[in-house]
């Protein structure tokens, strides 16, 4: 479980084609000193297992369903990439529960640039606009961000000056895809409604 605030940026140092699925492997020296193979790591928001760490640098594999629902698949060498820790036991909770389960991609669609923040709009798929809410949460890129406004296709968030600054949201250009993930509470609110509804109108017509 991860909480979506970014502690550092990563370099991608090679990502490359592995049995249908991907190699890929990033630099971060002071972060490799205190990982271990197995552990897991937020990378862009997805979780993933470390497999190898070695020189600085920490190695993953990734599947085809990861490289199919996120932006990984379209990573660079010499490119940033967020990094997040899994929360400890004890750590505060400063964004909103994240758990590195992306559910699809969103797309940049507009930036307006003010004089404290950036008002940044993004489109995705519907199913996905219905988890959402005006200042609910959704993490885009593993980033834990307040909902400005919801639409019937797009969705916006503010980006204060320190996350265009430490977060890869900073250099998110038009055209962009970034990894979205909703709240995982809206998933359990819609779930229970979905299931209790029926009954309590069946009960209410009888």
């Amino acid at each position: 479980m991860f909480t979506g605030i970014i502690e550092m940026l990563g370099t991608v140092v090679e990502a490359g084609g592995r049995n249908g699925g991907r190699h890929l492997v990033i630099s971060h020296a002071g972060l490799a000193r205190d990982l271990r193979p197995g552990d897991s790591l937020a990378v862009n928001g997805v979780c993933l297992t470390v497999t190898t760490v070695e020189n600085g640098r920490f190695h993953f594999d990734l599947a085809p369903e990861t490289l199919a629902r996120t932006n990984l698949g379209l990573l660079l060498p010499g490119q940033p990439v967020n990094l997040e820790r899994p929360l400890r036991l004890g750590e505060p909770l400063g964004g909103h529960w994240v758990q590195g389960h992306v559910d699809g991609l969103a797309t940049l669609i507009s930036r307006e640039h003010h004089a404290d923040f950036d008002l940044v709009w993004f489109s995705c798929p519907g199913e996905l606009l219905a988890y959402m809410v005006p200042k609910g949460s959704v993490a885009l890129d593993g980033v834990s961000l307040t909902l400005v406004e919801v639409g019937q296709d797009r969705f916006s968030v503010t980006l204060i000056p320190y996350t265009l600054a430490h977060t890869t949201l900073g250099i998110r250009g038009i055209g962009d895809r970034v990894n979205l993930e909703v709240d995982i509470l809206s998933k359990y609110v819609r779930r229970a409604v979905e299931i209790l509804l029926p009954s309590l109108t069946a009960r209410w017509r009888s």
